[in-house]
């Protein structure tokens, strides 16, 4: 048989001569092997492969599978691994739009010819001692996105469905000695249409590949399933087994040493046998408790010697829509979840071990408890990691068609050219996707929700993968968001699944209709400077039994290293490869960066609203409530501590009990006579200031993904001791009013100011000039993504020229600027600045300079009517860049902004100034902190400047709104020679509903139906 080039733009043809799917089991020869976990029933093939790039099919090596046909001489290529991140073609990131669009005109199921790389693959092998003689055969875990096989010469088969495991007997085509296994891998097949992820595009063997052989008698396939009581204290294990080959099987279930059942059965050749196990009271599993049996199968032949032993874990649990509502083990489950593309920028869509597990232990301190897998299989590794470690999966099928969904859903296209829609040349190719990646994952407890894809209309072949689901599985529900576009086949979905609604608007629908349980499969889309208003969703969870949660869109930037041109290693995304059509940074939206995968600043607020522990403090009490399904608060310590004015003076821990989905109220604790909520104390003028109470869980004991001490929630309370007002002594002051400046000097300070309307030209302190510049109102931001998405720069664009461009008082005005007021113990001096504004308008800054070198702030705008709100009001300082340090009393340690700050901690935080520039692809706004009440920036030497407001809106960065907005990438920022302070009135919001049009909620803008006053005082230090 010869393979026919032809077939790979038939979407009937997506497959031949594979190995029917199984279940992902390991098996091992003696328990030895198993000890060791060295599987000598598999050979890796991982590695070098020879290797040979075609930009198309015409260019591709004819005969290269004959055995005669000399391949040493080509160049080698690893093994996992994308051949764009090896050298060859160029990474590609399209969202919506196919990536060959405007390239070739091409219809549904057809494939590009002019530009579709070929990667040639050859792999020469020699069969272990140990497997000769027995059938073997080769698995590749993952192939992107259909190749051809030949082993010897000879054609073995061929698979399409990139993201589950493709595998091919080879026991016919071996021969003693060297074999020769020859891989044809096409990046674009009819199959593509399926694949229209908004991801970067990328081909090759990118997942492991080995040889494996079976025993004579031997497992093939495992089905378990576990069924719970309605009381939950019994549970039986079903367990059905595939046999090759005739003998026995001994099942032993296990939990911590201890043997659970045990049972013995026949198995036949070609024959499914079914074993029951039966349970009294079950520990049973969740992403709280992720309690695993392990059950071990001891596969002997008729001879009752050992063939294999096969280690699998079982979880019990139940997940079923009860009362309407979603519930797992009879409790209403709330999705605290986040959506993961399965990325590295190292090597693409192939991360190792350690990156997957760096995913899951940080998705778990931040109380993250869920994943879809968006919107393909992942590699096997992390369905076990999430078993163990506790995070629930929504395991999506590899469909997505947006490039075609998106017009037909704007009404550009008729419904009838949705794909695949009711096209049932279709249907077999995605059935088969959607059994490939049950057989795989069924065993699998932290998968309780299939699927069917992602952002493909509808119609009735979709409805097909659903109906195949419930057949293949009764035990877990199936989704697909796509039905809300065609009600038709509305069944296809088990819940109402939604993207980037606002939460008013899920509220809404619900009011509506309530036939089910509803979710979001994607919000809060994290794309830069994002998930503004977050809580508004997770607040919605506690109100609306039905509303169930959701997932971030996503988890991790995709974003590639790659060297700039100075041979430094960057990270790029879409279009920093010459990639086009592209969409540029829309690849970044990670509440993780790409890179080393560390949290970005939203993660602080993601951990919050996601908190299983909600603590309200009022007066002297605090109410604990459990938000968790299993656990009791006592495995956790709670710890109560007490600052004054962000020093900690007093703290202890105390053993606070409460049950699952409950609350309990709590005193607070008397420390001496150190109680700020009591009105009868007498307080003396030394205590007086602001007392932070804080009530906090962490961990008691080390688990796999944290230390003990570990935070998982908090809650503050704040209390204001005010002091009698004492005047304070003038301090002797200088005036020199000169014809140009006004000088005012003090014992360790001189301050200088324009008489010609500039403003404040020089600070002096300790001999020190400390500004660089004259400040300045501000009134802008560097746009976000979010901004952009909304077109706020265009909206707003007159407040980047008021920033930039304001004159020196008012044209025409007969009136002094600035004016000057001198009483004896203190000077001010007011400027007006003309703003280029439509309605005209201006604002005023008054600096009141009293003896110990305080200068008093206040900038003040009376907006007129019509006029359109700002991003910022605050005002702008530039001071030399070796005042470095930032100290700051106020929300941290991470960013904040006003619809973005309840992750954040009111308490004192240091960093460098350089350390608050955020990580996002494209620079942008941000390291902003809210709720400051006093920071400072000093150099080396401890000596600069404070800043003291009431509740500010504060930045310190290394570059101006402007210089960031100007920079498509971080490399792209000029040297540093500023430390630039903003300090505001308030920032509005940075949104986050969607990137493409979601507005910052009202709430959250700043209100210029009214006047506005800024004030603050700084000082030298």
């Amino acid at each position: 048989m010869k393979f026919d080039y032809g077939k790979i733009k038939d979407p009937t043809f997506f497959a031949q001569n594979r190995v029917k799917a199984h279940s992902d089991h390991h098996y091992y020869k003696n328990h030895r092997e198993l000890a060791e976990k060295n599987e000598s029933f598999r050979q890796n093939l991982n590695g070098l492969w020879k290797f040979q790039y075609a930009r198309n099919l015409a260019e591709a090596p004819d005969g290269f599978e004959a055995e005669d046909f000399d391949c040493k001489g080509w160049e080698d290529i690893r093994v996992p691994a994308h051949i764009q991140m090896e050298g060859y073609d160029k990474p590609q990131y399209v969202n919506v739009q196919y990536p060959w669009d405007g390239h070739e005109a091409i219809e549904p199921g057809e494939i590009p010819t002019q530009f579709n790389p070929v990667a040639s693959y050859v792999k020469y092998f020699t069969v272990p001692e140990n497997m000769q003689g027995k059938r073997l055969f080769v698995s590749f875990q993952g192939v992107e996105s259909g190749f051809a096989l030949w082993c010897n010469g000879s054609y073995v088969g061929y698979s399409e469905d990139t993201f589950t495991p493709s595998e091919f007997e080879l026991t016919s085509y071996l021969k003693e000695g060297e074999n020769k296994l020859a891989v044809q891998v096409f990046k674009w097949t009819s199959g593509s249409w399926c694949e229209d992820q908004d991801f970067f595009r990328f081909s090759g063997i990118f997942r492991d590949v080995y040889l494996y052989s079976i025993p004579d008698t031997h497992v093939s396939d495992i089905r378990i399933k576990t069924i719970l009581n309605d009381t939950y204290d019994r549970g039986n294990l079903e367990i059905v087994l595939e046999a090759i080959g005739n003998g026995k099987v001994e099942l032993i279930l296990t939990r911590q040493g201890e043997e659970a059942a045990r049972t013995e059965v026949e198995i036949k050749d070609g024959q499914s046998t079914v074993v029951e196990l039966t349970i009294e009271q079950p520990a049973l599993w969740s992403a709280e408790q992720p309690n695993l049996y392990n059950l071990m199968i001891q596969v002997t032949d008729n001879q009752e010697q050992l063939q294999e032993l096969i280690p699998q874990r079982v979880g019990f649990r139940r997940f079923a829509i009860e009362d309407g509502i979603m519930k797992l083990n009879g409790k209403r489950i709330v999705f605290k979840g986040v959506d993961r593309h399965e990325f590295s920028s190292r090597r693409g869509r192939v991360p190792n071990h350690d990156e997957l597990l760096r995913d899951i232990v940080t998705m778990k301190r931040n109380n993250i408890n869920a994943i879809r897998t968006s919107h393909y299989p992942n590699d096997s590794a992390l369905y076990a990691l999430c078993d163990e470690y506790g995070l629930y999966l929504i395991d999506e099928c590899n469909m997505e068609t947006h490039g075609m969904w998106d017009m037909v859903g704007r009404g550009v296209w008729p419904i009838e050219k949705a794909l695949p829609g009711d096209r049932q040349e279709w249907k077999d190719l995605l059935l088969d996707r959607v059994n490939s990646m049950y057989q795989r994952d069924k065993n699998h407890p932290s998968i309780i929700i299939w699927s069917c894809g992602n952002e493909s209309f509808g119609g009735s072949v979709i409805y097909e993968m659903s109906k195949l689901f419930h057949a293949l599985d009764d035990t877990r529900l199936v989704h697909y968001e796509g039905v809300c576009n065609d009600r038709r086949y509305n069944d296809t979905s088990d819940m109402e699944s939604r993207m980037y609604p606002s939460a008013a608007a899920v509220k809404e629908f619900l009011q509506k209709d309530r036939s089910k349980p509803y979710l979001l499969c994607e919000y809060t889309h994290a794309m830069g400077n994002s998930c503004g208003g977050m809580h508004k969703y997770t607040d919605l969870t506690d109100e609306e039994p039905l509303f169930q949660g959701g997932f971030i869109w996503d988890y991790i930037d995709q974003s590639i290293y790659h060297k700039d041109r100075y041979g430094k290693e960057v990270l790029g995304y879409g279009g920093d490869f010459d990639d086009r059509p592209c969409d540029y940074n829309f690849s970044g939206n990670g509440i993780a960066y790409g890179g080393e995968r560390m949290p970005s600043p939203k993660m602080q607020e993601v951990k919050f609203n996601y908190q299983n522990i909600s603590i309200q403090i009022q007066d002297d009490q605090f109410t604990v409530i459990n938000k968790n399904l299993f656990t009791n608060t006592d495995v956790y310590d709670c710890k109560i501590s007490l600052t004054l004015e962000g020093r900690q003076i007093a703290d202890t821990k105390v053993d606070i009990g409460v049950e699952p989905l409950s609350q309990q109220t709590y005193q607070l604790p008397r420390w001496r006579y150190l109680t700020p909520w009591s009105k009868e104390e007498p307080w003396m003028a030394t205590d007086a200031g602001e007392y932070v109470v804080t009530v906090s869980f962490v961990l008691k004991e080390d688990t796999l993904w944290a230390q003990r001490g570990h935070e998982v929630a908090f809650g503050q309370g704040i209390y204001e001791i005010e002091a009698p007002q004492q005047r304070k002594a003038p301090s002797y002051m200088k005036v020199t009013d000169g014809t140009y400046n006004l000088g005012i000097k003090g014992e360790h300070f001189e301050v200088l100011f324009d008489k010609g309307g500039k403003g404040l030209v020089s600070y002096v302190y300790g001999g020190r000039e400390m500004i660089k510049a004259i400040p300045k109102p501000n009134f802008w931001r560097a746009p976000t993504d979010n901004d952009n998405g909304n077109q706020m720069p265009f909206r707003y664009a007159q407040w980047k020229l008021a920033s930039m461009y304001q004159l020196n008082g008012i044209p025409g005005s007969k009136e002094p600027n600035p004016v000057i007021v001198q009483e004896t113990d203190k000077v001010t001096v007011t400027y007006t600045y003309y703003l280029p504004t439509t309605p005209e308008s201006s604002c005023e800054v008054a600096y009141t300079v009293t003896g110990d070198g305080t200068v008093h702030t206040a900038l003040s705008y009376d907006p007129p009517k019509g006029i359109h709100d700002m991003p910022e009001f605050g005002m702008l300082f530039k001071f030399d860049a070796d005042y470095e340090n930032l100290t700051w009393y106020g929300y941290g340690p991470a960013e904040t902004y006003c619809d973005r700050e309840r992750g954040g901690k009111l308490g004192i935080y240091q960093n460098k100034v350089a350390d608050n520039i955020a990580q996002y692809l494209v620079p942008q706004e941000c390291g902003n902190h809210t709720h400051v009440r006093r920071a400072s920036i000093t150099d080396n030497l401890g000596r600069g400047m404070e800043f003291i407001g009431k509740e500010l809106s504060f930045s310190a960065l290394p570059y101006t709104p402007h210089e960031l907005e100007n920079a498509m990438h971080s490399y792209e920022l000029p040297p540093v020679y500023y430390t630039v302070v903003r300090v505001a009135l308030q920032q509005m919001g940075v949104a986050g509903d969607d990137s493409w049009g979601a507005r910052t909620h009202e709430e959250y803008l700043i209100d210029v139906t009214r006047p506005l006053k800024l004030e603050f005082d700084f000082k030298g230090i």
